[in-house]
């Protein structure tokens, strides 16, 4: 089952309020590929902040079980 995004809640919004094709047809595909493209840049977003964030604790537990290993950093 397909979420309802906003895109398609204002069409049907619009289309049950005001008229069936008030909204042409070019201008909801507009902003159905507007829609999409910004929920794929903020996923790619998130993953990349996730990323570091993984990273630079790796980074850091290294440093770590090193210091404890070997007696710091000398």
């Amino acid at each position: 089952m397909s979420k309802q995004t906003a895109v398609d809640w204002l069409v049907n919004v619009v289309q049950s309020c005001i008229a069936p094709n008030y909204i042409p047809k070019e201008i909801i595909e507009k902003a159905k590929e507007m829609e999409k493209q910004q929920m794929i840049e903020f996923a790619q977003e998130v993953f990349r902040n996730r990323y570091n964030q993984i990273h630079q604790s790796l980074g850091n537990i290294a440093d770590d079980i090193y210091n404890e290993t070997y007696g710091g950093s000398k």
